[in-house]
C-alpha cells in the first residue's frame, strides 16, 4: 500500500473511532467499572469483532448481509437488543453500587466477550466495511499483504483510540463511584447511553 493511501487510512480509522457509539460506551463503562488498565481486555474483545467483520468482508459474505433485508434485520434487532439489555443491567448495577473499589473486579473474560459481541452483532459495520475497504484495497495487486495492512492499522488505530482517548475520559470519572450517588448517577448514565444506541441501530436505516 502507498504511503500516501495509507496515511489517508490512519487519518480517516482515527475519526471513524473518535466517533462516539456502542463500542466507546462500553469502553468508558469499563474503565469505570474496573480502571482504564483492565478496560483493555473489553477493547480486544471489540476488535475480534472488528477482524470477523473484515474477514466476512473481504470473503464476500458481506454482500449477502448487505443484500439480504431479512438476514440483515435479524441482526441489526439482536444487536440492538443487546446493547438495551446491557443499558438495563448497568443502570440496575450502577444504582446498587456504593464503592467499585471495593467490588470484585469483572473478570477479563467477561469484558472480552461483552466487548465481542457489542461490535459483532452490528450488521452495519460489516456493510460499512464493505464500502470502506475498496477505497483502499487495490484489486489489481496481491490481496492478502494489502488485508493485512488495512486491518493492522485499523485495529491499532482503534485499540489507540479506544484506550488512549475513551478510557482516559472516564478515568476521571470513576472517583465519583467512590460515594453512593456518583454510582449511582453514572450507572444510570451509562445504562441510558447503552439504550440510547441500541434504540438508534434498530432505528436508523
Amino acid at each position: 500500500m502507498p504511503w500516501s493511501l495509507w496515511l489517508a487510512l490512519v487519518a480517516t480509522a482515527t475519526l471513524i473511532s473518535l466517533t462516539p457509539g456502542a463500542g466507546a460506551v462500553n469502553t468508558m463503562a469499563n474503565a469505570i467499572g474496573s480502571g482504564w488498565a483492565r478496560s483493555i481486555w473489553g477493547i480486544l474483545g471489540q476488535q475480534a469483532a472488528l477482524l470477523a467483520h473484515i474477514a466476512v468482508v473481504a470473503a464476500g459474505l458481506g454482500v449477502i448481509v448487505a443484500r439480504s433485508p431479512v438476514l440483515f434485520t435479524v441482526i441489526r434487532y439482536a444487536g440492538a437488543a443487546y446493547l438495551v439489555h446491557l443499558g438495563v443491567r448497568q443502570f440496575r448495577s450502577g444504582a446498587a453500587s456504593t464503592d467499585v473499589d471495593r467490588q470484585a473486579p469483572e473478570p477479563a473474560w467477561s469484558m472480552v466477550r461483552r466487548g465481542l459481541l457489542v461490535n459483532l452483532t452490528n450488521p452495519k459495520a460489516v456493510v460499512f466495511f464493505l464500502a470502506f475497504a475498496p477505497q483502499f484495497i487495490r484489486p489489481e495487486r496481491p490481496l492478502l499483504p494489502q488485508y493485512a495492512v488495512f486491518t493492522a492499522t485499523i485495529v491499532v488505530v482503534d485499540v489507540a483510540v479506544m484506550w488512549g482517548v475513551f478510557a482516559v475520559a472516564a478515568r476521571g470519572l470513576r472517583r465519583l463511584t467512590r460515594r453512593e450517588s456518583g454510582a449511582r448517577l453514572l450507572g444510570r448514565v451509562f445504562g441510558a447511553l447503552f439504550v440510547t444506541v441500541g434504540v438508534l441501530l434498530a432505528a436508523v436505516h
